[in-house]
C-alpha cells in the first residue's frame, strides 16, 4: 500500500457519515488459516465474506481500517461491465472466456444489491440505474453503440434522447444518454463496514492495523508476517488494488495509481435538492476526464473527478469542480460546500482489471479503472471460490502472469502529460 499517504484534504463525507465500525483489532499472534486475504476493502472483504461462506478459514490483514482507501472514498455509483464494450472483449478473449467476462461483470451490479439485501448492509443502497451522460455528438454515437451491444445479450439499458436525459438530471447540458437499470449507488463507506461485519458473523477474521510486513513459504504453506503477529496459510489473496507496494513484487507494476477528488455541499433545501436528479440516479459523463455526480440521502449534492499528484494542483482540481457544478446547476450557487477529499483508484493500460497468479497459492486482483465498487466485489468473490478449490480454467475471467508496465517509475509523469491533453480536447469539446 502507498505508505504514509496524507490525503489533501481529508474532510470526507463519508467518514463524516459512517456508521460505526465492527470491531476489527491488530492481529496478535501466531495464527493458522485455509486463505490469508491482504487488504480490507470491497475485493478483500467480498473474498473473505464468500470465502467464510464456503467454509474457509479467512483471516483478512488491512494496514489500515476496513474502508481506509479507495473503497471507502470513491463516489459510491455501482457501474455495471467492464469499461470495455462487450462486443470488443469477446473479439480479444474469444467467444468462450470473452462472453463468460462480458456475463459475469455484466451481473456485478446485482451482486452488490443481492449482498446488500442478503446481509442487512445499511448503506442508503439505491438499485435505480445508473447513468452515461453525452457531452457532445460523438460520445452520443458510443452511447448508441454501448445501448445497442448491451441489449443484444439481453441487459436492461435503455437509450435516452437530450429530453429524456434532461429530465432525469435536472439540467439540459448534455446531448443524450444511457440509463443502465443493473445499476445504482450507494454509500460506498458503509457497504464497506457493511461487508467486513458480515464477513466476521460469518466467521472470517478481520484484523486492521495489521500492515503485512513480510511475506515467505514454508513448504506448501506461506507465512505473512505484521508487528505483532503471523498468519500461516494455504492460499494468499492479494487485494490492495491502489494502495499496493512491493509486498509481492512485481504486483505494484500491474496498476498506475490516480487520484480521484470529490467536493460536496451542505444539505440543500428540500426544493433545491429535489431539482436535482429527483430521481437519485448517479451519472457519470464520456469526458476524457470524466465526471461524476450525485445526491446523497441528506440533499447534499456531490461531483467528482480527476484529481492531481501536487497539493496545489489537487486543490484546484477541487476548486474547478465546485465551479463545474454550479456552472450545470445554477441553483447551488448560494450554498457551502462542506466536503472536500480524494484517494487513489487503480488504473490499466488497457482498461482491464486483472486476476493475477502470483506463484503457487497466491492470487492477486486488482486495476478497476474506476468501477471498483461492482467490479471488485466480483473479483472477491471470484477469488474466494478459487481459494475454496476451483480451477482456474472455470473462473469466469482470465488468469494471467505479472504484466508489469514498461518503465513503470515514469508513469506519473505520463499520466500529467495525459490529463493536460485530455483537459485541454474535452474543453475544446472534441
Amino acid at each position: 500500500m502507498i505508505a504514509n499517504e496524507r490525503p489533501v484534504i481529508a474532510d470526507s463525507l463519508w467518514t463524516a457519515t459512517a456508521n460505526p465500525a465492527p470491531d476489527c483489532p491488530p492481529l496478535v499472534g501466531e495464527v493458522e488459516a485455509d486463505v490469508v486475504i491482504v487488504g480490507g476493502g470491497f475485493t478483500g472483504l467480498s473474498a473473505a465474506l464468500h470465502a467464510a461462506e464456503a467454509g474457509l478459514r479467512a483471516v483478512v490483514l488491512e494496514a489500515e481500517s476496513p474502508g481506509w482507501g479507495a473503497s471507502g472514498r470513491n463516489g459510491g455509483q455501482v457501474d455495471p461491465g467492464l469499461y470495455i464494450d462487450p462486443d470488443e472483449v469477446e473479439a480479444r478473449f474469444g467467444p468462450d472466456i470473452g462472453a463468460r467476462m462480458v456475463d459475469y461483470m455484466g451481473r456485478s451490479g446485482q451482486m452488490v444489491f443481492d449482498l446488500i439485501e442478503r446481509h442487512g448492509i445499511q448503506c442508503d443502497a439505491r438499485p435505480v440505474g445508473w447513468i452515461r451522460a453525452a457531452h457532445n455528438k460523438a460520445a452520443l454515437q458510443d452511447i448508441q453503440g454501448k445501448v445497442a451491444q448491451w441489449q443484444r445479450r439481453g441487459a436492461d439499458l435503455r437509450f435516452l434522447d437530450r429530453d429524456a436525459l434532461a429530465g432525469m438530471l435536472g439540467t439540459g447540458v448534455y446531448a443524450g444518454g444511457l440509463i443502465d437499470m443493473r445499476g445504482g449507488n450507494l454509500h460506498p463507506l458503509n457497504y464497506t463496514l457493511g461487508l467486513a461485519d458480515a464477513a466476521i458473523r460469518a466467521g472470517a477474521a478481520v484484523h486492521g492495523q495489521s500492515r503485512v510486513i513480510s511475506s515467505a513459504r514454508d513448504g506448501d504453506r506461506h507465512v505473512l508476517r505484521t508487528a505483532q503477529g503471523s498468519v500461516r496459510a494455504g492460499k494468499v489473496l492479494l487485494c490492495t488494488n491502489g494502495y499496493t507496494d512491493g509486498l509481492a513484487a512485481p504486483l505494484a507494476q500491474e496498476v498506475v495509481p490516480v487520484r480521484s477528488v470529490q467536493v460536496a455541499t451542505d444539505p440543500l433545501p428540500p426544493e433545491v435538492a429535489a431539482s436535482i436528479l429527483p430521481g437519485r440516479q448517479a451519472p457519470s459523463d464520456l469526458r476524457r476526464l470524466l465526471l461524476y455526480f450525485r445526491m446523497d440521502a441528506a440533499g447534499r449534492f456531490i461531483m467528482g473527478g480527476r484529481g492531481a499528484y501536487g497539493d496545489r494542483a489537487t486543490l484546484a482540481r477541487m476548486e474547478a469542480l465546485r465551479q463545474v457544478s454550479v456552472k450545470m446547476y445554477p441553483q447551488l450557487a448560494p450554498y457551502g460546500w462542506r466536503h472536500a477529499w480524494g484517494g487513489f483508484i487503480a488504473v490499466t493500460p488497457d482498461h482491464y482489471p486483472r486476476l493475477v497468479r502470483m506463484g503457487p497459492g497466491m492470487m492477486a486482483g486488482l486495476g478497476y479503472n474506476g468501477r471498483g465498487v461492482a467490479q471488485a466485489t466480483a473479483m472477491g468473490r471470484l477469488m474466494a471460490e478459487w481459494a475454496a478449490g476451483r480451477p482456474e480454467a472455470e473462473l469466469d475471467f482470465p488468469v494471467t502472469g505479472p504484466q508489469p508496465i514498461p518503465f513503470h517509475g515514469l508513469r506519473r509523469l505520463g499520466v500529467a502529460a495525459t490529463v493536460l491533453k485530455y483537459r485541454m480536447l474535452d474543453g475544446l469539446g472534441l
